[in-house]
């Protein structure tokens, strides 16, 4: 058998986009679909890790707040992921992400995350390259021990053209609730394209495996964009889970049948549920 073709940023079609109709029609699909995968999650004690990586102004936070108003933020958490402080600088550099791992029932996501050894760390070289290098292997590793841990990771890498980001950065500039967004960074960091599409090749090489794969969204179109993350989450987050609504044990069903005032059809259908 031929091996897997690697995945790479030139896989992405940029040009794929949704109307607003389509849009808003599958968006709030997939919403209330996240939404049964969490009360599943909840009731079984399941958990899972969603990682969101891409280039500035890829749109990232905007898929990340599609899918936070789908959750109850009492087992759903983001965690922003920027440098490090000096307490974790001078610690391994998973450490900040263990202790941000998520309990049982409960969803994280990460914007950004441990991948920045391998990203923002090899470009700046901020990292020994012996040591970026390494963390493809401990990477691996630790994805492992989470996924046979039980926790599901969902990792996506939000791609855009040149053209379009600097569209977005010219956005920001004009828009005064989105200004905050655009740093000097941001343009700084174009100066590295080409070296930044390398390092991003070669992670989805090294860390993309059949456990833990890599889901390349073509971001150019902000609408696909947020429905292709969300469908690649709710498709790993809902494999083999019972989405069905969980029934209700004997003493709830017969305190309510005594409290509140609904139809007895109703009471005699829950009770034969537990049975």
């Amino acid at each position: 058998m031929a091996p897997e073709k690697t995945l790479t940023l030139a896989d992405a079609d940029l040009s794929l986009s949704l109307s607003k109709r389509k849009y808003l029609s599958r968006l709030q699909e997939q919403q209330l679909l996240l939404s049964r995968i969490q009360q599943a999650y909840l009731f079984h004690g399941h958990k899972a890790v969603l990682v969101f990586e891409g280039w500035d102004a890829a749109g990232k936070g905007g898929a990340i707040r599609r899918i936070s108003q789908a959750l109850d933020p009492r087992s759903f958490k983001v965690w922003p992921i920027g440098a490090p402080r000096n307490y974790y600088l001078n610690r391994h550099y998973l450490l900040r992400f263990f202790e941000r791992l998520p309990p049982e029932g409960a969803i994280s996501a990460f914007d950004r995350s441990w991948y920045g050894r391998v990203l923002v760390e090899r470009i700046e070289g901020l990292t020994p390259e012996h040591r970026w290098r390494a963390a493809y292997r401990e990477i691996n590793e630790f994805e492992r021990m989470l996924i046979d841990d039980g926790t599901r990771i969902v990792k996506l890498f939000f791609h855009v053209s040149a053209d379009e980001q600097m569209r977005r950065f010219e956005e920001r500039l004009r828009n005064p609730l989105k200004r905050w967004k655009l740093t000097y960074e941001d343009f700084r960091n174009r100066a590295r394209w080409t070296e930044t599409e390398e390092a991003v090749n070669e992670m989805f090489a090294r860390t993309s495996t059949a456990r833990s794969p890599w889901t390349l969204i073509p971001a150019n179109n902000k609408k696909y964009a947020r429905v292709a993350a969300l469908r690649a989450v709710t498709a790993t987050l809902a494999q083999g889970v019972d989405l069905n609504p969980q029934h209700l044990d004997r003493r709830t069903i017969e305190a309510a049948d005594q409290h509140l005032n609904v139809e007895q059809d109703l009471i005699d259908s829950l009770r034969a549920r537990t049975e």
